[in-house]
C-alpha cells in the first residue's frame, strides 16, 4: 500500500537527509524552511514525494490532516542595536514555517495512525 501523507512526512523528518524540514526542538512541531523546501523536495524532477510542486498545495495537505500553522514568539530588547539585530534574525526566521498537530509527535509515533484526513 502507498504511504499516507502523514507517513511520508514522518519518514522524511526521521531520515535526516533533508535540510529543508526538521522536527522542532521538542519534537512537537514540524519546521519547514519554505524556500529550501520548494527546491529540495517539491522541485524534484520525476521523484515527487507529495505529488505537487507548489508549496501552497503542500500546506493545504498539512491543513487537511489537522496541522495548524503556529507563530514563533520573539522577546524584543529595549536597546536599539539589540532590537535591530533581533529584527534581522526574525526576518531570516520568517522563511521558517512551523506546523503543529497533536497526533504528530516525535516522542509518540503510535499516534501517527490517528492523524487522518478531515
Amino acid at each position: 500500500l502507498p504511504l499516507s501523507f502523514p507517513e511520508k512526512l514522518w519518514r522524511m523528518l526521521e531520515s535526516d537527509q533533508l535540510r529543508s524540514i526538521w522536527w522542532s526542538e521538542a519534537g512537537k512541531c514540524v519546521a519547514i524552511n519554505k524556500d529550501l523546501f520548494e527546491v529540495e523536495v517539491l522541485g524534484r524532477e520525476g521523484q515527487q514525494i507529495f505529488h505537487t510542486q507548489k508549496i501552497r498545495s503542500f500546506m493545504r495537505q498539512l491543513n487537511a490532516y489537522g496541522f495548524t500553522k503556529i507563530q514563533r514568539d520573539f522577546q524584543r530588547s529595549a536597546s536599539l542595536p539589540e532590537f535591530l539585530a533581533e529584527e534581522e534574525a526574525a526576518s531570516a526566521q520568517s522563511q521558517i514555517l512551523y506546523y503543529y498537530n497533536p497526533s504528530f509527535n516525535r516522542a509518540h509515533p503510535w499516534l501517527l495512525g490517528t492523524c487522518k484526513r478531515r
